[in-house]
Protein backbone atom coordinates (compact mmCIF):
# COMPACT_ATOMS: atom_id res chain seq x y z
CA UNK A 1 0.00 0.00 0.00
CA UNK A 2 1.33 3.44 -0.94
CA UNK A 3 1.59 5.95 1.89
CA UNK A 4 -0.50 9.13 1.59
CA UNK A 5 1.27 12.16 0.16
CA UNK A 6 1.41 13.93 3.54
CA UNK A 7 3.24 10.94 5.05
CA UNK A 8 5.84 10.91 2.28
CA UNK A 9 6.32 14.68 2.54
CA UNK A 10 6.71 14.55 6.33
CA UNK A 11 9.17 11.64 6.16
CA UNK A 12 11.27 13.33 3.50
CA UNK A 13 11.29 16.65 5.35
CA UNK A 14 12.45 15.16 8.65
CA UNK A 15 15.05 13.01 6.89
CA UNK A 16 16.42 16.25 5.42
CA UNK A 17 16.56 18.23 8.66
CA UNK A 18 17.29 15.36 11.08
CA UNK A 19 20.91 16.33 11.95
CA UNK A 20 20.12 20.02 12.51
CA UNK A 21 16.91 19.25 14.42
CA UNK A 22 18.65 16.73 16.69
CA UNK A 23 21.48 19.17 17.37
CA UNK A 24 19.01 21.92 18.33
CA UNK A 25 16.76 19.63 20.39
CA UNK A 26 18.96 17.06 22.14
CA UNK A 27 16.45 17.16 25.01
CA UNK A 28 13.37 19.28 24.31
CA UNK A 29 12.00 18.60 27.79
CA UNK A 30 14.58 21.02 29.11
CA UNK A 31 12.46 23.89 27.76
CA UNK A 32 10.21 24.05 30.82
CA UNK A 33 9.39 22.26 34.09
CA UNK A 34 5.78 21.38 33.22
CA UNK A 35 6.77 18.93 30.48
CA UNK A 36 8.96 17.00 32.89
CA UNK A 37 6.27 16.96 35.57
CA UNK A 38 3.64 15.70 33.13
CA UNK A 39 5.98 13.02 31.83
CA UNK A 40 6.63 11.88 35.41
CA UNK A 41 2.88 11.79 36.13
CA UNK A 42 2.25 9.87 32.90
CA UNK A 43 4.93 7.32 33.82
CA UNK A 44 3.46 6.83 37.29
CA UNK A 45 -0.06 6.36 35.91
CA UNK A 46 1.18 3.82 33.37
CA UNK A 47 3.16 1.89 35.99
CA UNK A 48 0.14 1.77 38.31
CA UNK A 49 -2.34 0.76 35.60
CA UNK A 50 -0.09 -1.86 34.04
CA UNK A 51 1.50 -3.15 37.25
CA UNK A 52 4.90 -2.41 35.69
CA UNK A 53 4.49 -4.95 32.90
CA UNK A 54 3.37 -3.04 29.81
CA UNK A 55 5.52 -1.03 27.43
CA UNK A 56 5.03 2.52 26.18
CA UNK A 57 5.39 3.61 22.56
CA UNK A 58 6.89 7.05 22.01
CA UNK A 59 5.29 8.05 18.69
CA UNK A 60 7.29 10.56 16.70
CA UNK A 61 10.28 9.86 18.92
CA UNK A 62 12.70 12.07 16.99
CA UNK A 63 16.13 12.23 18.68
CA UNK A 64 14.89 9.83 21.37
CA UNK A 65 15.06 11.97 24.50
CA UNK A 66 11.46 11.25 25.59
CA UNK A 67 12.02 7.51 25.16
CA UNK A 68 15.15 7.80 27.27
CA UNK A 69 13.40 9.84 29.97
CA UNK A 70 10.60 7.29 30.25
CA UNK A 71 13.08 4.44 30.67
CA UNK A 72 14.91 6.46 33.33
CA UNK A 73 11.56 6.80 35.12
CA UNK A 74 11.22 3.02 35.21
CA UNK A 75 8.84 2.66 32.26
CA UNK A 76 9.99 0.33 29.45
CA UNK A 77 9.57 2.49 26.36
CA UNK A 78 10.55 2.25 22.71
CA UNK A 79 10.47 4.86 19.96
CA UNK A 80 8.69 4.94 16.61
CA UNK A 81 9.46 7.62 14.05
CA UNK A 82 8.54 8.16 10.42
CA UNK A 83 12.05 9.30 9.48
CA UNK A 84 14.73 6.61 9.02
CA UNK A 85 17.44 9.28 9.44
CA UNK A 86 15.91 10.42 12.74
CA UNK A 87 15.71 6.81 13.95
CA UNK A 88 19.37 6.29 13.10
CA UNK A 89 20.35 9.36 15.14
CA UNK A 90 18.21 8.22 18.08
CA UNK A 91 19.86 4.78 18.02
CA UNK A 92 23.28 6.46 17.98
CA UNK A 93 22.41 8.71 20.93
CA UNK A 94 20.70 5.94 22.94
CA UNK A 95 22.18 2.60 21.80
CA UNK A 96 20.66 0.70 24.72
CA UNK A 97 17.08 1.54 23.65
CA UNK A 98 14.85 0.34 20.80
CA UNK A 99 13.83 2.65 17.97
CA UNK A 100 12.02 1.64 14.81
CA UNK A 101 10.73 3.25 11.65
CA UNK A 102 6.95 3.41 11.46
CA UNK A 103 3.87 5.55 10.91
CA UNK A 104 1.27 6.46 13.50
CA UNK A 105 -1.36 5.94 10.81
CA UNK A 106 -0.64 2.17 10.83
CA UNK A 107 1.33 1.07 13.87
CA UNK A 108 3.22 -2.22 13.66
CA UNK A 109 2.10 -3.10 17.18
CA UNK A 110 -0.32 -5.89 18.22
CA UNK A 111 -3.74 -5.06 19.64
CA UNK A 112 -4.08 -4.24 23.35
CA UNK A 113 -0.40 -4.69 24.23
CA UNK A 114 0.79 -1.24 25.37
CA UNK A 115 0.44 0.40 28.75
CA UNK A 116 0.86 3.83 27.22
CA UNK A 117 1.22 5.88 24.06
CA UNK A 118 2.94 9.25 24.09
CA UNK A 119 3.02 11.64 21.12
CA UNK A 120 4.69 14.96 21.88
CA UNK A 121 4.34 17.49 19.06
CA UNK A 122 3.95 14.76 16.42
CA UNK A 123 0.19 14.63 15.77
CA UNK A 124 0.55 18.26 14.64
CA UNK A 125 1.59 16.93 11.23
CA UNK A 126 -1.64 14.92 10.81
CA UNK A 127 -4.46 16.54 8.79
CA UNK A 128 -7.84 16.83 10.50
CA UNK A 129 -9.44 14.16 8.33
CA UNK A 130 -6.69 11.67 9.24
CA UNK A 131 -6.53 12.35 12.99
CA UNK A 132 -9.50 10.11 13.93
CA UNK A 133 -7.74 7.16 12.30
CA UNK A 134 -4.52 7.90 14.17
CA UNK A 135 -6.29 8.08 17.53
CA UNK A 136 -8.15 4.88 16.67
CA UNK A 137 -4.71 3.26 16.23
CA UNK A 138 -3.67 4.52 19.65
CA UNK A 139 -6.87 3.05 21.13
CA UNK A 140 -6.25 -0.26 19.33
CA UNK A 141 -2.75 -0.83 20.67
CA UNK A 142 -3.54 0.20 24.25
CA UNK A 143 -4.42 -2.26 26.95
CA UNK A 144 -7.51 -1.49 28.99
CA UNK A 145 -6.54 1.18 31.49
CA UNK A 146 -3.61 2.36 29.35
CA UNK A 147 -2.84 6.05 28.95
CA UNK A 148 -2.23 8.47 26.08
CA UNK A 149 -0.34 11.77 26.46
CA UNK A 150 -0.40 14.28 23.60
CA UNK A 151 1.22 17.69 23.31
CA UNK A 152 0.59 20.27 20.61
CA UNK A 153 0.68 23.98 19.84
CA UNK A 154 -2.68 25.49 20.75
CA UNK A 155 -4.48 27.50 18.09
CA UNK A 156 -7.86 27.40 16.39
CA UNK A 157 -8.02 26.10 12.84
CA UNK A 158 -4.52 27.21 11.85
CA UNK A 159 -2.62 25.43 9.07
CA UNK A 160 1.04 26.27 8.49
CA UNK A 161 3.06 25.05 5.51
CA UNK A 162 6.86 25.36 5.64
CA UNK A 163 9.07 25.10 2.56
CA UNK A 164 12.35 25.82 4.35
CA UNK A 165 13.88 25.02 7.73
CA UNK A 166 17.51 25.09 8.86
CA UNK A 167 18.38 26.35 5.39
CA UNK A 168 17.01 23.17 3.77
CA UNK A 169 14.16 22.81 1.27
CA UNK A 170 11.26 20.88 2.81
CA UNK A 171 7.50 20.47 2.50
CA UNK A 172 6.12 20.21 6.01
CA UNK A 173 2.57 20.90 7.19
CA UNK A 174 1.49 21.81 10.72
CA UNK A 175 -2.11 21.59 11.93
CA UNK A 176 -2.78 23.50 15.14
CA UNK A 177 -5.87 22.80 17.27
CA UNK A 178 -7.49 23.96 20.46
CA UNK A 179 -7.48 21.77 23.59
CA UNK A 180 -11.26 21.42 23.26
CA UNK A 181 -10.90 20.11 19.70
CA UNK A 182 -8.26 17.57 20.71
CA UNK A 183 -10.38 16.47 23.68
CA UNK A 184 -13.31 15.88 21.33
CA UNK A 185 -11.14 13.79 18.97
CA UNK A 186 -9.91 11.68 21.89
CA UNK A 187 -13.43 11.10 23.16
CA UNK A 188 -14.68 10.07 19.71
CA UNK A 189 -11.82 7.55 19.54
CA UNK A 190 -13.14 5.86 22.69
CA UNK A 191 -10.59 7.39 25.05
CA UNK A 192 -11.63 9.04 28.30
CA UNK A 193 -10.10 12.44 29.03
CA UNK A 194 -8.08 12.47 32.27
CA UNK A 195 -6.34 15.87 32.34
CA UNK A 196 -5.50 18.94 30.26
CA UNK A 197 -2.94 21.73 30.67
CA UNK A 198 -1.99 24.83 28.69
CA UNK A 199 1.21 26.86 28.94
CA UNK A 200 0.77 30.37 27.61
CA UNK A 201 3.30 31.65 25.03
CA UNK A 202 6.69 32.32 26.60
CA UNK A 203 9.39 34.63 25.29
CA UNK A 204 9.36 34.63 21.50
CA UNK A 205 6.73 31.89 21.23
CA UNK A 206 3.65 32.88 19.24
CA UNK A 207 1.44 29.98 20.35
CA UNK A 208 0.80 28.33 23.68
CA UNK A 209 1.60 24.67 24.30
CA UNK A 210 -1.19 22.31 25.27
CA UNK A 211 -1.23 18.83 26.79
CA UNK A 212 -4.01 16.27 26.85
CA UNK A 213 -3.98 12.99 28.77
CA UNK A 214 -6.59 10.30 28.32
CA UNK A 215 -7.01 6.61 29.06
CA UNK A 216 -8.68 3.56 27.55
CA UNK A 217 -11.53 2.65 29.89
CA UNK A 218 -11.84 -0.77 31.44
CA UNK A 219 -14.49 -2.88 29.77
Amino acid sequence: MTDPDFIEATRSSYDTIAPAYSAEHPDGLGEGPLEGALLTAFAELVRTAAAGEAQVADIGSGPGYVTARLNALGVPAFGIDLSPHMVALAREAHPQLRFQVGSMTALDVPDATLGGVIALYSTIHIPDDQLPGVLAEFHRVLRQGGYVLLSFQASEGEHLHLTERYGQDISLDYYFRTPAEVAAYLTKAGLRLYAQAVVEPQGQQRLGRAFAMAHKPQA
